[in-house]
């Protein structure tokens, strides 16, 4: 994206189901499951770049013996500073016991890591709370095995006050600001209970739909507890992504399918999705149960998966920005009058790759038809004449570069805007000045500040005498609750341009009549039954919506056309037909608490306040 958002957390949840000896004997060595964590999380490094962290259980311990260990490190780098912390720690020992490595029962007893249930986690902190305090795993401590707990997820809850109040706990620090605070406190509540009842025998199925029904957001986290059992879970509308695999030797979770696939060396049909309300609960003797927790409900997968946070490695999420790109062909070529001749296609930023390939397919498709047709319509047509006609490809170029090396250094907002020019080196002679038209394909445009000030400025340096900037996902209109950091209404570039709309039109009392409708709503406590912040829209078609942004988009130093071209909701669906939740772009959301999010947004708005609606 060319606004940079933070999103989505990983997650990486590993189940040994043999001795560490079996796996020292047939793979040579006992950092099988270690070895086989860092991969996961690796394959997955790019849905969480603030920190990290593991939790690993030992199964079978002598008594006296720390069973349950963690570590975290915040900082893009967490990956690696983690698995070297760990590399150091072996080295030492080595050093002290040479002979170390050959046992796999003097490492599991003498170095931390070394077990058989492993946890890791990727985190892109969507508070702003990057340090370490706020890296998962969480952790509750007890001398009792069975009541110790270490949990971490990729998730956002919007009814954490709520939670807290059950429980009749009030928190301070880290365990009141973190969403996974509330979700630990309530299933180590009923993890206790369970305890007292049958501690020899805790039934994790029942622990987890007694803790679950009082969740409302999408998660998908998993649970190690001390005496080796663990699992891991979806949310009851599959809004966070899930996959597992098993067989006789491992039970694997992930936030994503390729990831697994990668790591493990398996094929697509053997890697499975965790369905939506479902866990997947592994007990301590090694025993696997696929439980359905929750009831199912409307299925309303995050499409953003599909669109931006998930790799494009995985076979689905290829074919589907394959074609989310040709989906906009058709609008593309309209807004050109079908003139491909003077027209450069290109993207930024790489993210996009995979969608520009599906349009410049759909734009071919255009140019093979007319090829036919005239070929048909004039079989006689002169040699030269057909070889010039067959010939014609639509114009792709690498109009930019992004320059990994240079750093905007400088916070204040004038240097800053034009320093940030200079993020991307643009592609020289390229572009026929005053004549070819410029259309760059992005993810989505969440709040423009990048195009305005940096993206569409540079282009312009080429001279083309129009950009057109086509963004694969549609109009971003209501912040997200359940994973990704696009909380504050006033940030998008699209409510904007409806607020600037209604202004035009001398229509900006509708703000203040939906913020009344929303206070009234509050008062009443049914702030969560109707998204009032569509009214913000209905008077606009998309492209009404659409044409505003482009005009806000243009710097005044800008001396080409600017045009912006959305995703519509329908190619979204027909794209990627399996991942509907579309709320960012519909506001229909799939829990209450999105409403209420919704709602509190757009007040806080109004009200000139900072922060998330939740």
């Amino acid at each position: 994206m060319s606004d940079a958002i933070k999103h989505e957390c990983g997650l990486a949840y590993i189940r040994l189901l043999k001795p560490l000896s079996f796996y020292h004997r047939k793979y040579g060595t006992a950092f099988y499951g270690l070895n086989k964590l860092y991969l996961l999380m690796e394959k997955q490094h790019n849905r969480g770049q603030d920190g990290a962290g593991i939790a690993t259980v030992k199964l079978d311990t002598e008594p006296g013996h720390q069973f349950m260990h963690r570590l975290r490190v915040s900082g893009p780098q967490a990956i690696s500073q983690i698995f070297q912390n760990i590399s150091q720690e072996v080295g030492e020992m080595e050093k002290m016991y040479p002979e170390i490595l050959q046992h796999p029962g003097l490492m599991k007893g003498y170095m931390r890591f070394v077990g058989e249930v492993l946890l890791g986690h990727l985190r892109y902190g969507t508070q702003g709370k990057n340090n370490v305090e706020f890296c998962h795993p969480f952790i509750k401590s007890h001398i009792n095995p069975t009541r110790n707990l270490a949990m971490a997820g990729n998730f956002n809850l919007v009814n954490t006050d709520e939670l807290f109040a059950m429980l009749d706990q009030h928190p301070n620090g880290t365990l009141r600001e973190s969403d996974l605070g509330a979700m630990i406190e309530t299933i180590h509540y009923y993890l206790c209970m369970a305890d007292d009842t049958n501690p020899a025998n805790l039934n994790i199925e029942g622990i987890l739909k007694q803790a679950t029904t009082h969740f409302d957001g999408g998660f998908v986290f998993s649970g190690l507890i001390g005496n080796g059992d663990s699992f891991v879970m979806r949310d009851a509308n599959g809004i966070r992504p899930c996959y597992y695999y098993k067989d006789d030797e491992v039970v694997v979770a992930a936030s994503e399918r390729a990831a697994i696939m990668t790591a493990f060396n398996v094929s697509q049909p053997e890697v499975h999705k965790l369905e939506p309300g479902h866990a997947i609960i592994v007990s301590a003797k090694g025993e696997f149960k696929n439980a359905q927790i929750l009831p199912p409900k409307k299925h309303t997968a995050c499409s953003f998966e599909r669109i931006y946070f998930s790799r494009g490695s995985d076979p689905d999420i290829y074919r589907e920005r394959m074609e989310l790109g040709r989906n906009l062909a058709g609008t593309v070529l309209k807004a050109l009058d079908n003139h491909l001749k003077h027209t450069i296609v290109s993207f930024i930023p790489n993210t996009a790759e995979i969608a520009f390939y599906g349009l410049i397919k759909g734009l071919e498709d255009y140019l093979k038809e007319i090829k036919l047709k005239r070929i048909f319509a004039n079989p006689n047509m002169p040699e030269e004449e057909m070889r010039e006609l067959i010939s014609r490809r639509v114009r792709i170029e690498k109009i930019a570069i992004k320059d990994v090396k240079l750093r905007t250094f400088i916070t204040e907002d004038a240097s800053r805007n034009e320093m940030v020019q200079h993020v991307y080196d643009i592609t020289y002679g390229t572009v026929e000045r005053g004549v070819d038209t410029l259309v760059v394909i992005d993810d989505s445009i969440v709040r423009g500040t990048t195009l305005r000030e940096s993206i569409i400025k540079m282009l312009n340096r080429l001279g083309p005498k129009r950009i057109i900037v086509v963004s694969s996902a549609p109009q971003i209109r209501y912040p997200d609750c359940y994973g990704i950091d696009m909380s504050r209404m006033g940030d998008f570039i699209a409510f904007q341009a409806a607020t600037g709309l209604l202004a035009d039109r001398g229509q900006s009392q509708k703000l203040h009549d939906i913020y009344q409708l929303c206070k009234d709503a509050e008062l009443n406590g049914t702030l969560h039954e109707q998204n009032f912040v569509k009214g913000v829209y209905e008077s606009f078609t998309a492209e009404e919506v659409s044409k505003k942004i482009a005009s806000m988009l243009r710097h005044e130093d800008v001396t080409a056309e600017v045009d912006v071209i959305y995703q519509s909701i329908e190619g979204l669906h027909e794209a990627c037909p399996h991942n509907q939740g579309d709320w960012y772009f519909t506001g229909n959301y799939p829990t209450p608490g999105g409403n209420r999010v919704a709602n509190r947004a757009f007040m806080n708005y109004m009200e000139k306040q900072e922060g998330r609606g939740y």
